[in-house]
């Protein structure tokens, strides 16, 4: 934990142009370390070891210039840091270049500058790259459309827990994208679930609940469909727990609970939830229907 008298010495040492100190300053005002935020500070600190070459604050000011946190939002500037701070090898401005010219944001969108910035991160094991040069194969951006160098590059990254490559992977077999393989599908799939996708989650939970890949296993949806429909505004997830309290499926029958998944996705704007909530609520009594509705709004102001 940062002390008072840490920050005292690095001001001391930071106004004499020591460019640690700077950058440590910049570190405690942007993430509350021993000190109130402030992005003002954050930003004039990293700035000043930025200007004496320090990649580190080059690039963390890049990402201030990027947010509007502590500057005025300025993607062009975001870009210029980046640019200067991935020249000297760090491994996060040159990522976030490549994005930087996937999106055209603060320069001309330019894929092929973008595949250069992946593929030189990708081959020294930079799992989020690797996914992004797998991705740029997948859709055909900037290089012919490849499925095989897609996998090929979602495989390097997904074997580093790479969430978003695993279930592009499993996607890819369970759509045939490369070839149908419905337990290859459930394996990767599974593997991003278990790294906390949502969309994955809910993926599993469709497969198990249709017996897709696997035998049909209701708990196990029942599972994975709990742990999505955690998440706010994941309203697929929450209309299938509802629909499985309603029928009883992977546990045991519940119209309180069933009522109270429909009525959150339903706040979410899924209309199919809103018709499930009015049809169970006649065959519930008012006091369940009370019940719910407390549960649901519990829910939502969490």
């Amino acid at each position: 934990m940062t002390t008072n008298t840490e920050i005292s010495d690095w001001v001391r040492e930071a106004e004499n142009g020591d460019i640690a100190a700077q950058y440590n300053l910049g570190l405690s005002y942007c993430y509350e370390y021993g000190v109130a935020q402030d992005y003002e500070l954050a930003a004039k600190w990293w700035t000043l070891a930025a200007e004496q070459g320090d990649a580190d604050a080059q690039y963390e000011l890049g990402v201030m210039y990027r947010n509007g946190h502590g500057v005025a939002r300025d993607y062009e500037a975001a870009i210029k840091w980046w640019t200067l701070a991935a020249d000297q090898g760090n491994v996060h401005a040159r990522f976030c270049l490549g994005l930087g010219y996937v999106m055209g944001e603060g320069v001309e969108q330019d894929y092929e500058a973008a595949l250069n910035c992946f593929t030189r991160l990708g081959n020294k094991d930079h799992a989020d790259s690797q996914y992004m040069v797998g991705l740029m194969y997948f859709n055909g951006d900037g290089v012919p459309q490849d499925n095989e160098a897609a996998m090929k590059w979602f495989i390097c990254a997904a074997e580093q827990e790479n969430a978003k490559a695993q279930y592009k992977l499993g996607l890819m077999h369970y759509n045939g994208g490369v070839a149908y393989d419905d337990e290859f599908a459930l394996a990767w799939l599974t593997r991003a679930a278990e790294n906390g996708l949502v969309d994955a989650q809910i993926k599993v939970g469709e497969m198990y609940l249709d017996g897709y890949g696997c035998t049909r296993d209701y708990e196990a949806a029942f599972y994975w469909y709990t742990r999505a429909a955690n998440e706010p505004g994941q309203t697929k997830a929450q209309y299938n727990l509802g629909l499985m309290y309603y029928k009883g499926y992977g546990v045991a029958q519940d119209y309180v609970q069933a009522y109270k998944w429909f009525s959150i996705a339903s706040a979410f704007g899924d209309h199919k939830s809103s018709e499930n909530r009015d049809m169970l609520a006649k065959l519930m009594l008012r006091v369940q229907i009370d019940e719910a509705q407390k549960l649901a709004t519990e829910w939502i102001k969490r």
